[in-house]
């Protein structure tokens, strides 16, 4: 794919376009420092590119350069303060490198422009989620708005499934892990999660039938975690539950 852009170099050395669609086109095969060095030279030649320095962010994050994409970004949004997606990725570097408020205050730029976003609605909301139990409700209501916005978003039941969890709201945790089972019956983390809230209810049999998914999923992960999560102590005489994890 590359070599159509390679060649058009020798006639147009200094063309910022073709050099920012040849690290597009290497950021799509997975060569990013190529691709990031595809961008410096195109910003070399036009540094108001907005759309550069973003894409130049992506392939520094996709190569865990973390601190040097939140600079990229950065520059894009001095140049295009309104762009929404650069304010959505800026928020889950700043996630993954654990400055959470920071990551809330760029999910919510995201939303001021793009409120349709569910996804930044969604992480907004698991990164509230980390903040702890203070914020859970406020994350909720951040669930509710990706949900509203897309009803079989999986991920955002799931979540907002943890957050009710957490506050000890357990039916309508249930409820929510429910809905994000019914998008996606193959997430074992919400199989786990909901024979969570049914062992910390006293429900035996529908414990033993969430974790039996969870574990037929992933054997070896689940049945680890089984083993010292204090969520299950009342069940551990249970031979049913036993043989669960001897299976």
């Amino acid at each position: 794919m590359t070599s159509n852009y390679d060649g058009a170099f020798p006639i147009k050395p200094d063309d910022d376009s073709t050099w920012h669609d040849r690290g597009v086109a290497l950021g799509k095969l997975g060569r990013y420092e190529e691709a990031i060095a595809s961008y410096d030279k195109a910003l070399q030649f036009n540094p108001d590119d907005d759309s550069a320095w973003y894409d130049r962010g992506i392939a520094l994050d996709c190569s865990y350069r973390y601190e040097e994409a939140i600079a990229s970004y950065d520059e894009a949004l001095q140049l295009k303060p309104d762009k929404d997606e650069a304010w959505y990725n800026r928020g889950n570097v700043l996630d993954t490198i654990g400055r959470y408020e920071e990551a809330i205050a760029s999910y919510d730029k995201a939303l001021q422009f793009n409120p349709d976003n569910d996804s930044a609605w969604n992480n907004r909301g698991a990164t509230l989620c980390t903040l702890g139990i203070g914020h859970h409700l406020e994350a909720i209501a951040s669930f509710d708005k990706a949900l509203q916005l897309k009803p079989d978003k999986d991920r955002a039941w799931g979540n907002r499934g943890a957050a009710l969890e957490n506050l000890g709201r357990y039916e309508e945790a249930i409820a929510s892990y429910d809905k994000a089972l019914q998008f996606n019956p193959s997430d074992g983390a919400v199989w786990y999660n909901k024979a969570c809230c049914y062992a910390l209810q006293g429900n035996c049999e529908d414990t033993i039938s969430s974790l039996s998914h969870a574990i037929e999923l992933s054997p070896e992960k689940y049945r680890e975690m089984v083993k010292t999560d204090s969520d299950f102590d009342s069940l551990r005489e249970n031979e049913h539950f036993q043989a669960l994890l001897t299976e």
